[in-house]
């Protein structure tokens, strides 16, 4: 039989700082990781999470929520994207974001969170470990 389980952002199961400006905390839930964002003025992927993730774009997908603040968005291949307080989102994998303006950006992302901004062996690395690991026979 399934147990009802709630828990708290304010106490968060994990909680991944980034090289500066912010942090996300980690709720796990029987069906996967939910996270809040909090992303402070100044917060840009590719100079506060991009030397933790190890890849040249940010590599996971995310669908959020933006609870406050604003955020700029851009594709590998170069499309763009404004998000602001109150927006709903899906951001496929290869992208870079950051900060707009002088408030933090606060988002609850339903889907990207299990691997974001992970200290350790980056994505990067797994992957490349995946490729060079013979195939089982």
């Amino acid at each position: 039989m399934s147990q009802l389980v709630i828990k708290k952002f304010a106490q968060p199961d994990e909680r991944r700082l980034f090289v500066a400006h912010g942090h996300v905390d980690l709720i796990r839930l029987k069906g996967g990781s939910i996270g809040m964002g909090v992303f402070e003025p100044g917060w840009r992927w590719s100079t506060d999470v991009q030397p933790i993730a190890g890849t040249k774009s940010c590599q996971v997908a995310h669908t959020f929520y933006i609870v406050s603040g604003s955020m700029e968005i851009v594709m590998d291949d170069g499309s763009r994207g404004m998000l602001s307080a109150g927006d709903v989102a899906y951001i496929p994998p290869g992208h870079d974001a950051w900060v707009v303006g002088g408030e933090a950006c606060l988002m609850v992302d339903f889907e990207g969170m299990s691997d974001y901004a992970r200290r350790g062996e980056s994505l990067a690395q797994q992957a490349e470990a995946q490729q060079s690991t013979p195939a089982m026979q």
